[in-house]
């Protein structure tokens, strides 16, 4: 097979119509369009839908169903799957750190579904009826943070960010292995103060020089 032999299979493709060639071919004088009517006008538009005024079928048919364009940013946990987290603290930072939600989820909520093990403190996440009741009688307990969940992963991230300049800053400092420059300053100060000093001393010498008479000889 070469390039410049493909060709497409029979009857695959057809020839445009041309019309308006004559009523010999049947698409002669009116091309088809018929006689009158906003179809046989240039430029006429009928919107896709449209049925000449009356309720069109899309709005007629009834319809059933929702999609949520929030439901990504929502995640649903079990009670059961608490104890795979490493720290007693049950937040939106630690539950991604787990990867028991996704990166970019807003909002969790725990429900009852498994025992609880551990002594669990809750922050900033809704829970059920009954997982609050579970982690209660295992001994946890459950805090109201005023701040929502998004305000805190912005919080986050931001301390991320901060983080990583200071450690590029760092990093930067001991590949150049050089002492800081405000250390030097005062040293090339007072290098350049001594002799602004000496000569401070030297000029009122120099000044009682010139202003002495000189005394002629006869």
């Amino acid at each position: 097979m070469k390039l410049n032999t493909i060709k497409p299979a029979e009857g695959s493709t057809k020839p445009a119509r041309r019309v308006g060639r004559g009523n010999g071919s049947g698409f002669g004088k009116t091309a088809g369009r018929g006689i009158k009517g906003q179809k046989s006008r240039t430029g006429g538009f009928h919107k896709v839908g449209f049925e000449g005024g009356q309720m069109p079928i899309q709005r007629r048919l009834p319809k059933r169903g929702f999609r949520s364009l929030t439901k990504k940013f929502n995640a649903k946990i079990r009670t059961s799957e608490l104890d795979k987290l490493d720290s007693e603290i049950v937040d939106l930072l630690s539950l991604k750190a787990a990867n028991l939600v996704s990166e970019i989820t807003l909002n969790a909520k725990i429900y009852l579904s498994g025992e609880v093990k551990k002594k669990l403190t809750i922050q900033g996440i809704s829970l059920t009826e009954g997982a609050r009741k579970a982690i209660e009688a295992a001994g946890g307990k459950i805090i109201e943070v005023k701040e929502t969940n998004f305000e805190l992963a912005n919080k986050a991230a931001s301390e991320k960010s901060a983080a990583k300049k200071v450690a590029v800053k760092e990093a930067k400092a001991k590949k150049s292995g050089a002492k800081p420059a405000a250390k030097e300053k005062p040293a090339a100060k007072e290098a350049k103060e001594k002799p602004a000093a000496k000569e401070a001393k030297e000029k009122p010498a120099d000044k009682e020089a010139k202003t002495k008479p000189v005394d002629k000889k006869d």
